[in-house]
């Protein structure tokens, strides 16, 4: 995207936020709201903006400070809030259609939130890309009233880390994430202590140098994926062995590297329709 066509997009995204009123964004640190929240500084002021994250156990401990740096860095009012999908039997029962019920939860307390404090709006991070495919997530936006303006400006993902390039965010070049819920099959229950082995396992992981990892949770099995380039040192011996010894002791019994290497939503291959969230 050139410098002329960059500035000019950004104008229109900075616009539609602005028809909307005093935004409340829900803010996860990654690279499409962190972007959206710069926008809505940009757009209508930071005083006149409000971010929330929710605190939850498939959100891990890092994203959460992530978080809680950009929104210092935007220098913006930003709440935490904590989030009870985990007590919705509809969601911990983890259908195809799971993130629609922690959506739901979500933009409920947020839209209460914006109505106690005195907001217009609540905005999400959903991008163009998006479109393409089913996102039960999108369906609760939709039921809560909650604006996507990444999509309708037509924002793709790379467009969104250019422009965060060029803002100078930090969150340009972070690896995709999604909540920890995501790397379980689905029908397998949602639970505390597994989402808390997947978290662990990763954040290991991460921690030997591997930026972009998801651990999918197979019971006693650990399935890990990284890029296909990365295989080859995550299996050499000495850090194979390290892996395999703290995977076992978060409770796993077998550690297994998936071949194929990591590719977003491998959980929706059981499915046939309707499909899961993608992008996990």
């Amino acid at each position: 995207m050139n410098i002329a066509l960059s500035t000019a997009k950004y104008d229109s995204l900075k616009r539609r936020i602005k028809e909307l009123g005093r935004p409340l964004v829900a803010f996860s640190g990654g690279v499409d709201s962190s972007f959206l929240l710069r926008a809505a500084c940009d757009a209508v002021g930071a005083d006149s903006v409000l971010a929330v994250t929710a605190k939850s156990p498939s959100f891990p401990a890092t994203e959460l400070e992530d978080a809680v740096k950009i929104a210092r860095l935007i220098k913006v009012e930003h709440l935490l809030v904590d989030s009870a999908e985990m007590q919705d039997k509809q969601y911990t029962d983890n259908p195809p259609d799971r993130c629609f019920y922690c959506k739901s939860e979500l933009f409920d307390r947020l839209s209460i939130i914006a109505g106690e404090r005195g907001f217009d709006t609540v905005l999400d991070g959903a991008n163009f890309d998006d479109s393409a495919d089913y996102r039960p997530g999108s369906r609760a936006a939709f039921k809560f009233g909650v604006s996507s303006p990444l999509k309708e400006c037509g924002f793709t993902k790379n467009e969104i880390r250019e422009l965060s390039k060029e803002l100078s965010l930090p969150t340009w070049d972070k690896p995709a994430f999604a909540c920890l819920a995501s790397r379980l099959p689905y029908g397998s229950q949602v639970t505390e202590e597994k989402l808390f082995q997947i978290e662990n396992a990763e954040t290991f992981i991460k921690s030997l140098g591997f930026r972009q990892v998801r651990v999918r949770h197979h019971g006693d099995i650990a399935r890990i994926e990284i890029p296909p380039e990365d295989i080859s040192r995550l299996i050499e011996k000495e850090i194979s062995l390290k892996i395999n010894k703290r995977l076992t002791e978060f409770g796993f019994k077998y550690v297994a590297v998936d071949i194929a290497g990591y590719r977003q939503g491998s959980m929706n291959g059981t499915l046939t329709s309707p499909r899961g969230e993608a992008g996990s």
